[in-house]
């Protein structure tokens, strides 16, 4: 049963940045698309990145294009995602999660993701 671990979330003013990482227990880490989503308790979880298995694709969501930038490390079964020109909305609690199925796609819909973090907090004050 793998096991996903997310850090480095925390309060940060409007216009800072934060680095969020996913560290994955077991050997298949490599095998599988993984993504970051956001919760928050007025809305469902929402996609926000996703990374193919070797790490040459990536699929971001239109609301944090071009601020964050998702990555993987598979030498060390550890996913991350930069965020950099936060805004008070990117408020959420941050899971990362790991696809059902090995050597498929990244996918914008939570149902197809089986792994998943506890959640780290992700707080943007204005």
């Amino acid at each position: 049963q793998v096991q996903l671990v997310e850090s480095g979330g925390g309060l940060v003013q409007a216009g800072g940045s934060l680095r969020l990482s996913c560290a994955a227990s077991g050997r298949t880490f490599s095998n599988y698309a993984m993504a970051w989503f956001r919760q928050t308790p007025r809305k469902e979880r929402q996609f926000v990145a996703g990374i193919s298995w070797s790490g040459s694709s990536t699929y971001y969501a239109d609301s944090v294009k071009g601020r964050f930038t998702i990555s993987r490390d598979n030498a060390k079964n550890t996913m991350y995602l930069q965020m950099n020109s936060l805004k008070p909305e990117d408020t959420a609690v941050y899971y990362c999660a790991r696809k059902l199925l090995s050597a498929s796609k990244v996918a914008v819909s939570s149902d197809d993701y089986r792994n998943w973090g506890q959640g780290t907090q992700v707080t943007v004050s204005s």
